[in-house]
């Protein structure tokens, strides 16, 4: 696979993730953010066994080593990044409820610009140019979802709690997934997820099956297309794209979640939502400004060599 079809796959996997908050929103007409999240992360979890069963049986044909679902690295792994995930996903669709799909979209993303305040209680360097990029993010924050007499919406306030806790989960992804399966280890977190969201909805939703099936194309576009169909694409995409460039793909996410809100539900920023829309977003790429300048000095060395 070539580098343009990686970056496809990574820009696919944006729009899948921005166009989700949309249906996450409609699904919010129907059933409770808990319920939604039941049938989301379990559903999801299901479509990924015929992707482990394939990769499974290329691997046997290889020779190459297998991961069983009993390893026990796996299970530690899939226990507490599903817990993260559990919190994330469920502060979102409740905040969803609250909030426009655009919002949440870019305050979501704040996880990109988190992280790297994660790193330095992990005692790691972080750079001037992600310190620029947490005020300006910071900022962007500010006049996205401050009002006037310095209060934010319980909507907002929720979503950014998602953000924290997605950037604790992948912290967790990236330390897991280099010593096992990442594609179980979703799976598994993405069901233990579900199961906790069923396990919290029971005494707190009423859950209908009439209104269950109503929403039918939200819980599957969700499942399928954003919790399986995406993080593949994501998977398959970073192995053929440098992680500076994948970032700035994957960002792409908020801005397409606030293009969905404008087209699909016709929600509607004002000038100063937009302009904390714009410094967010330039947020992310200053963030990435270390990994440019070694990209571009990599690239000039590279250019040097060849000339000799």
């Amino acid at each position: 696979m070539t580098k343009v079809k990686g970056e496809l796959c990574l820009f696919l996997a944006a729009l899948i993730w921005g166009s989700a908050f949309v249906f996450q929103k409609m699904g919010m007409d129907f059933i409770g953010p808990l319920t939604f999240g039941f049938f989301r992360f379990t559903i999801g979890a299901l479509a990924l066994l015929p992707v482990i069963y394939i990769g499974d049986r290329i691997k046997k044909k290889r020779n190459e080593s297998i991961t069983g679902f009993k390893d026990r690295v796996l299970l530690k792994g899939s226990i507490l990044c599903g817990l993260a995930n559990f919190a994330a996903g469920s502060l979102q669709q409740m905040g969803i409820v609250y909030t426009t799909a655009g919002k949440a979209g870019f305050i979501t993303s704040l996880d990109i610009v988190i992280v790297p305040i994660f790193l330095i209680f992990l005692k790691q360097k972080v750079s001037p140019a992600v310190w620029g990029g947490v005020a300006v993010a910071g900022t962007g924050l500010y006049l996205l979802c401050i009002t006037d007499g310095f209060s934010i919406s319980m909507g907002d306030s929720l979503v950014i709690g998602c953000a924290f806790a997605y950037s604790f989960q992948i912290l967790l992804i990236d330390y897991f997934a280099e010593r096992t399966d990442p594609v179980k280890l979703s799976c598994l977190q993405f069901l233990l997820a579900g199961i906790l969201s069923g396990i919290v909805a029971v005494p707190f939703e009423t859950i209908d099956l009439g209104s269950v099936l109503d929403c039918s194309i939200p819980i599957l576009y969700t499942a399928i297309l954003e919790v399986s169909a995406a993080f593949t694409l994501q998977i398959v995409g970073q192995k053929y794209v440098q992680a500076s460039v994948a970032a700035i793909i994957m960002s792409l996410e908020a801005v397409f979640s606030a293009i969905f809100g404008a087209l699909v539900l016709q929600e509607a920023m004002s000038g100063r939502e937009l302009a904390g829309c714009i410094l967010m977003f330039a947020a992310f790429l200053i963030t990435q400004a270390d990994e440019f300048k070694g990209l571009i000095c990599k690239n000039r060395e590279k250019n040097k060599q060849e000339k000799i």
